[in-house]
């Protein structure tokens, strides 16, 4: 059986699920050390496997329609959930106020509950009453912790003495993170010792070690915080390679992201993950995406670091069409393109270890 930090979970995705905004349930549903994923709520694809629906491959975690049934369903087979876990990321970070009414109910059955959204669920005080009366946890997973518990910036990434590399994207919800995942985990099915620094909530609840998260981060401290968790896996951790997950884009209108991982992270190298079917930045139809050309320009020239592979992101392509467009971009940009969610990351993996320090 699978030995998770926090137990068994069930993912709340209602109408979000095989969508961007439900990109904290497809992490959690790919990948995570935190919980055993025991199922997701969303009515549009009850009684389907969740990893069916993602990927195309069963992975033994069911989508249910709603909190009772599930329950129900999840008791007779020995999986009663300890958590219920809000997986959705909507644009914005906000609790639709349909979830409230099952999040209310799973306080009452005497669940936890963990939310990564900036609606932070400890400052309703009804929610709070129910989670004291039936002795159990909220936890608001990107509330900024304290001033005096935060970190500024001091220069001790040089003495960061092995590979480091950045996974940035091209935009937002593009799949960095797995991305970011699939290569530490590649890396360490070859032999070698790697570590991945979370910078977003669903990070933190894969259960990345080291992580911050920016986009709640007081900007004071964001390059501070950068550097103290990358400073932290050296040091603890000794590894031939620490693999910084991106956020955002560089010349994303609404989420600029980059500008601090690649100045206080210091990567060595970045491996750029985008998807050749979009045009406009996610959510912002009328703001072109800049080219794969302009972005590692500008990758290249804020950073003085190289742009080292292309990863793809597979939306609206078909199955034969991925091989292609990594041969294309290839013969654009100069550089090795792959698809590391479809067929692994062993061969970008063989490109990086060479880097190795």
């Amino acid at each position: 059986m699978k030995k998770s930090i926090d137990g068994k979970a069930l993912v709340y995705c209602e109408g979000a699920f095989n969508t961007p905004n439900g990109k904290t349930a497809h992490g959690l549903v790919r990948f995570t050390e935190r919980y055993d994923i025991v199922g997701v709520l969303d009515k549009k694809y009850a009684g389907q496997d969740a990893g069916k629906v993602l990927d195309g491959i069963p992975n033994g975690i069911p989508v249910f329609d709603d909190f009772e049934r599930a329950c129900e369903s999840l008791e007779k087979s020995g999986n009663l959930p300890q958590s219920l876990v809000i997986g959705l990321a909507p644009d914005g970070g906000r609790l639709p106020e349909i979830a409230k009414a099952t999040i209310k109910k799973a306080l009452k059955m005497g669940l936890n509950v963990d939310s990564g959204l900036h609606d932070f669920l400890t400052n309703d005080s009804e929610l709070m009453q129910v989670a004291r009366e039936n002795n159990c946890r909220i936890r608001d997973i990107r509330k900024t912790p304290d001033r005096d518990k935060l970190h500024f910036f001091t220069g001790e990434i040089e003495k960061v003495d092995c590979l480091k590399l950045a996974v940035l994207g091209t935009d937002s919800a593009l799949g960095k993170r797995t991305t970011a995942w699939l290569l530490v985990h590649g890396f360490r099915d070859k032999g070698f010792t790697a570590e991945m620094i979370g910078t977003g909530q669903t990070a933190w609840m894969q259960g990345a070690k080291y992580s911050m998260i920016m986009d709640s981060c007081i900007n004071d401290f964001v390059s501070g915080e950068i550097e103290h968790a990358v400073v932290g896996a050296y040091k603890n951790e000794h590894p031939d390679v620490i693999v910084i997950e991106g956020q955002g884009s560089l010349m994303n209108p609404a989420y600029p992201g980059g500008f601090e991982i690649l100045a206080a992270g210091r990567p060595d190298y970045v491996i750029l993950q985008h998807a050749p079917k979009r045009l406009e930045y996610d959510g912002f139809p009328g703001y072109r995406l800049h080219s794969l050309k302009e972005q590692i320009t500008a990758i290249e020239v804020i950073s003085g670091k190289q742009v080292i592979a292309i990863t793809i992101n597979h939306e609206n392509m078909e199955e034969e069409e991925i091989l292609e467009s990594c041969k294309q971009i290839t013969l654009e940009t100069k550089l090795p393109a792959f698809d590391v969610l479809k067929y692994g990351a062993d061969d970008l993996v063989a490109v990086l270890k060479e880097k190795i320090k």
